[in-house]
């Protein structure tokens, strides 16, 4: 409804819809889509309203600046350390954590940039939290569309419709995001149906962007690295199938065909790829259910409801505990909102310890 007041292209108006399903269970046509659309064009860039930017050396030099920065203030940082659980003291408060090798991490304050579903059914034992909330964080949706692939080529893709010049040199369009398979929010929606259904989608929605072209440290001279970002793949297959490495692949190839319609000869450029089904994003990151968002952005999940009623200012049951990831109020994206937020909630309350 929002696109359709505002453009009258179809080919616009569904590359723009990308944003407002990318990474939710959801058609262009569900309601309360819309807000995730304009949620990924909050804020600013350098001064451009609605921009995004890429980060020189992957996301990773991100965490690492982040790193050195709290590094330089004292603080420690303890990589691959896996948390086993809160600390909690006779009144039920945190004080610290418990790593997995049994060593004890104390403080005043815990702050938790896992999901919801980590810190409050993992970490924390059940008894410690009010049983509604349990439930509540139980019932979060986290279903998740995405399967990521990254891909090694020898050649800069050409399209049909922008053929690369003859130096083999990027063009503007290699700089961006681009979107396939989205001629038509009909597309999406069909796209959407099937996974609804326990299928992958046969003509899935694809954006792919060639990070190399802009960070050339990233593949040899001439090879480049490409990112997809895909949709839509249920977390699970109908009939309860898993996603074994033939389902996996299978998927690959329909995307990869799609792209070879858009940029013959793609599919013999490739030297490698990696495939991250939902279940690959939960196993790996810790994404429940694969969700990039920790949780749907849907409307009963967000602002004075994210992650629940009565917890959405960052505080959580357990005193001296705080919730500062996608998960937490405004949600997901790489803008450190959640996380300012939370800081914030916490330095106010530890004036008081």
């Amino acid at each position: 409804q929002i696109l359709n007041h505002w453009f009258e292209s179809e080919p616009l108006k569904a590359t723009l819809a990308t944003d407002a399903v990318i990474g939710a269970m959801a058609s262009p046509h569900t309601p309360g889509s819309g807000y995730v659309l304009l949620h990924h064009v909050m804020g600013e860039l350098e001064g451009r309203r609605g921009a995004w930017g890429y980060v020189a050396g992957g996301m990773g030099a991100l965490s690492q600046a982040i790193a050195q920065a709290a590094t330089a203030r004292g603080a420690h940082i303890f990589a691959e350390k896996a948390v086993c659980h809160v600390l909690l003291g006779r009144d039920g408060e945190a004080q610290g954590v418990v790593l997995q090798d049994g060593t004890e991490v104390r403080s005043k304050l815990v702050l938790s940039n896992a999901s919801p579903q980590i810190t409050f059914l993992e970490l924390i034992p059940q008894e410690q939290l009010p049983k509604d909330f349990v439930q509540r964080i139980r019932q979060v949706d986290t279903r998740s569309p995405v399967t990521k692939i990254n891909v090694a080529v020898d050649r800069l893709p050409s399209f049909l419709a922008a053929p690369n010049a003859r130096d083999g040199q990027p063009l503007p369009h290699h700089q961006c995001s681009i979107h396939l398979n989205c001629e038509g929010t009909q597309l999406l929606h069909q796209a959407y149906t099937e996974a609804a259904q326990g299928h992958p989608s046969s003509r899935p929605m694809i954006e792919l962007c060639i990070p190399s072209v802009l960070d050339p440290g990233l593949a040899p001279p001439g090879c480049h690295v490409v990112s997809l970002f895909t949709q839509y793949t249920p977390s699970m297959l109908a009939g309860g199938r898993p996603w074994d490495e033939q389902a996996r692949n299978a998927y690959a190839d329909t995307v990869f065909d799609c792209i070879e319609d858009y940029a013959p000869g793609f599919k013999a450029s490739v030297i490698g790829r990696d495939i991250l089904t939902p279940p690959d994003l939960e196993r790996i990151f810790g994404l429940p259910g694969g969700n990039i968002f920790h949780g749907g952005m849907s409307l009963d999940q967000l602002y004075f409801a994210r992650p629940a009623p009565s917890y959405s200012g960052y505080r959580s049951p357990v005193p001296g505990l705080y919730l500062c990831g996608s998960g937490a109020h405004p949600g997901g994206g790489v803008m450190g909102a959640a996380g300012r937020n939370a800081a914030q909630v916490a330095i106010k309350d530890f004036r008081h310890l």
